[in-house]
């Protein structure tokens, strides 16, 4: 597929490396020549330095043959611009980022999709959507449901107390007669494992398992970990994360909102009605203490600087708050972050990909999940007729080593994927796998 990728930003760097993992032919188009150098130093992506809304770079970037535009600037009106031109030079489809609230209004969309912009995302939206859900789901550090919680992706850091912990998947199995969820996968040490039956859990160990809502108690028991009810959330950052976040919230929680900016305060306090706004700085320990820190169930930490996220939410965790969430756009940061007790780390760049990864592959894909500190997705396939993934049982289908099939959702009803589990067409079907698998799986796929 060619790919033409318009940014100015870690963004659309880290979507042009993720597809070209993928062997996609990526073109990169942006305005900062020192930005193009980084790229040239680090990559072998096909680079132009220019404006994306020009007639004659779109051209020079071969728009014509593009299959699919994706724009990521900064700026969400040069998004727009970018795509619409593009569509007119013969793009098949196009994708535009925005961040203006007004863009997002279906009016807005319906109007921008008349102009040839096929999808209009908004990262900040994705983040919040995620946040609230990890606050319904609290003892998990990652969550993403299937076909209306059919199945659930869970990541569960393994502590010292966990029962899996020094055994492996077969004794697990032996164990317990049925498992209403199946590991997926196990990140270690910044490495991530496909695993076998063999493969032992260690202490520290990320571990990603496909459940059914049935066998989330049981698999959260396993893992050491416990439920917890939510009633007080502490949200630093009224950016537009922090503020639809607070919007999804409050009127189920108690919720407090710092925003250091006194002019966005004032527009925080018109627009959130039950929720508290403190204009102040977090990193202020006694600020904290006298917002009564050390009552708050959740803290979320949501700024544009990932060293002040990554503080705060560590000083939350200092005073015994049970669920810590921090926005870390460095992924350099990620790994760090997990390791030294932060719950949830969140991503932008990742959320974004989420997206978008599914209009690059041929199959036809419901969902799919970039997961945060990793380099994986998560898909859900529907199963077209006559495709190769229903010819044969799990066992037998020679699916890729870097990829897993976790789960099937057949007729509404979720079902852990087993070794005799025959797919049928219009199934839907989890997997968990690597960028260097994602073509081998998708040939499964196809009819």
């Amino acid at each position: 597929m060619h790919i033409l990728i318009a940014g100015d930003n870690e963004v659309g760097l880290h979507l042009a490396r993720l597809f070209s993992m993928e062997n996609h032919d990526i073109t990169l188009v942006c305005p900062d020549k020192d930005l193009i150098k980084i790229i040239e130093t680090h990559s072998d992506l096909m680079t132009i330095v220019g404006d994306s809304t020009s007639r004659e770079v779109l051209l020079n970037a071969n728009v014509k043959k593009a299959d699919l535009v994706i724009s990521v600037l900064n700026d969400g009106r040069l998004n727009l611009l970018t795509c619409i031109m593009s569509k007119q030079l013969g793009a098949k489809v196009c994708i535009a980022k925005v961040d203006n609230a007004e863009y997002l209004e279906e009016d807005c969309k319906q109007l921008y999709i008349s102009f040839g912009v096929d999808y209009i995302v908004s990262p900040e939206r994705i983040v919040s959507k995620e946040i609230t859900n990890l606050l319904k789901h609290t003892a998990a550090a990652e969550i993403f449901d299937f076909s209306d919680e059919q199945l659930f992706l869970m990541l569960i850091r393994l502590d010292k107390d966990a029962l899996v912990v020094g055994k492996s998947l077969d004794d697990i199995v032996k164990e317990y007669e049925k498992l209403d969820y199946r590991a997926v996968a196990i990140h270690r040490k910044s490495q991530t494992i496909i695993p076998k039956g063999s493969d032992v859990f260690m202490e520290n160990d990320m571990a990603y398992v496909v459940a059914k809502k049935e066998g989330i108690d049981h698999l959260l028991k396993l893992g050491g970990k416990k439920r917890f009810d939510i009633s007080n959330i502490m949200i630093v950052g009224g950016g537009t994360i922090g503020s639809q976040t607070a919007l999804a919230l409050e009127k189920k929680f108690n919720v407090k909102l710092f925003e250091m900016n006194k002019e966005r305060s004032i527009e925080l306090s018109d627009m959130l009605q039950n929720t508290l706004i403190i204009n102040g700085d977090a990193r202020d320990i006694n600020l904290l203490e006298d917002e009564r820190i050390g009552s708050m169930d959740a803290f979320v930490s949501v700024t544009n600087s990932s060293e002040t996220n990554i503080l705060t939410c560590l000083l939350a965790r200092r005073y015994g708050v049970k669920k810590t969430i921090a926005l870390v756009e460095n992924l350099d940061y990620v790994d760090i972050s997990q390791n030294i007790g932060i719950d949830t780390i969140i991503n932008k760049k990742t959320a974004i990909a989420s997206y978008i990864v599914k209009f690059t592959l041929a199959s036809k894909v419901l969902s799919t999940k970039c997961l945060t500190g990793i380099d994986a997705e998560v898909f859900e396939f529907v199963v077209k007729p006559n495709s190769p993934v229903t010819k044969k049982p799990i066992r037998k289908l020679s699916f890729p080593d870097k990829a897993i099939i976790g789960g099937i959702i057949r007729d509404n009803e979720g079902y852990i994927a087993v070794g005799d589990f025959q797919i049928k067409e219009y199934d839907k079907v989890v997997v968990f796998a690597l960028p260097q698998a994602f073509n081998d799986v998708d040939k499964f796929f196809k009819s």
